[in-house]
């Protein structure tokens, strides 16, 4: 593959659609890369019930989508589609992933008591899902205000500025198409050290989605993703209390690789409704829906509404 082409100016990876440089705007030359590297993928499925894309296990009897639970797959033709340069193994055994579920479901107060106990697996797959790992170095300009003033002075705050440079490896970007950047963000970080090459997966035999958000749209959710970090790396800098922190940050040397992480993905019943719920097929944390107890709730407002009432009277009593 040719390298990428990168802007005159930050030196940051510019994709071929770009017109200008989505780091510090420069006016993008026509590049001359090649597009990513795709790979002709069979088996395929869209999902009519929520819309994802997959590669199916081949070997799979009566399929169903992993993300909803629907029956109703509409079979694809065969097609070019991204290749991941890492995939990342499975960890967790199945036994793990569902103990992992039921500790889950029996946290919160405001879940219904007999849940954890209560709740049917309903389906269970491991699913490989994408991401992309992005790299990049940052040059901040900060300023903020501190509750440390200095001797003498009137205020309760004193403004500050500075400067930092950082460096970023391993940020991670969700591309699924079915699950929310927030339930993809929930399951990070994962450990990409014993990720393999593609080649020494075998993921004919292997439920992945296909790759549903672009590098190029990627890239901005990266850039913020940098600049939360940066304000938290900034805030650190400020002395005692801090409020008012604004970052005005330059990344540079961004780069990106298409990856497939581990996620098991389950669906559980509790009295005819349907929830998800995701578990990190390599470390184990966790997301997903859970119902809530409407008795519970009504039982807190009645306790609530008791004490108000008893207060009231308390004091009646007492102007008496």
């Amino acid at each position: 593959m040719s390298p990428p082409t990168r802007c005159s100016v930050c030196h940051g990876v510019l994709d071929e659609e770009d017109l200008f440089c989505p780091n510090c705007g420069t006016e993008s030359p026509h590049p001359q890369q090649a597009a990513p590297v795709a790979q002709l993928s069979t088996h395929n499925f869209k999902c009519s019930g929520c819309g994802a894309s997959m590669s199916y296990d081949a070997s799979a009897g009566t399929l169903r989508c992993p993300f909803c639970g629907s029956l109703k797959l509409e079979a694809q033709p065969d097609a070019q589609t991204l290749i991941a340069e890492v995939v990342v193994p499975f960890q967790l055994t199945r036994e793990q992933a569902v103990s992992q579920m039921r500790a889950w479901l029996g946290q919160g107060f405001w879940r219904p008591g007999d849940l954890s106990t209560q709740a049917l697996v309903v389906s269970m797959t491991p699913v490989y899902v994408p991401y992309w790992i992005f790299e990049a170095t940052t040059q901040t300009y900060w300023t903020a205000d501190t509750s440390q003033t200095p001797a003498g002075a009137s205020g309760d705050w004193f403004p500050l500025f500075g400067q930092r440079e950082g460096s970023y490896n391993g940020l991670l970007v969700g591309a699924s198409g079915a699950l929310t950047a927030a339930e993809t963000a929930e399951l990070s970080p994962f450990d990409l050290a014993p990720g393999v090459p593609p080649e020494q997966v075998d993921l004919d035999n292997a439920i992945f989605e296909q790759f549903s958000v672009p590098r190029k749209y990627a890239r901005p959710l990266a850039r913020s993703g940098l600049e939360a970090l940066e304000i938290e790396a900034c805030t650190r800098e400020v002395p005692l209390k801090a409020r008012n922190v604004k970052v005005s940050m330059l990344v540079g040397g961004l780069t990106s690789r298409p990856v497939l992480l581990p996620v098991w993905i389950m669906a559980y019943r509790y009295r005819e409704q349907v929830f998800r719920f995701l578990v990190n097929g390599q470390t184990g944390s966790s997301t997903g829906r859970a119902p809530f107890s409407y008795r519970k709730l009504i039982a807190a407002g009645a306790i609530a509404l008791g004490v108000l009432l008893l207060i009231f009277l308390l004091i009646f009593a007492a102007q008496k």
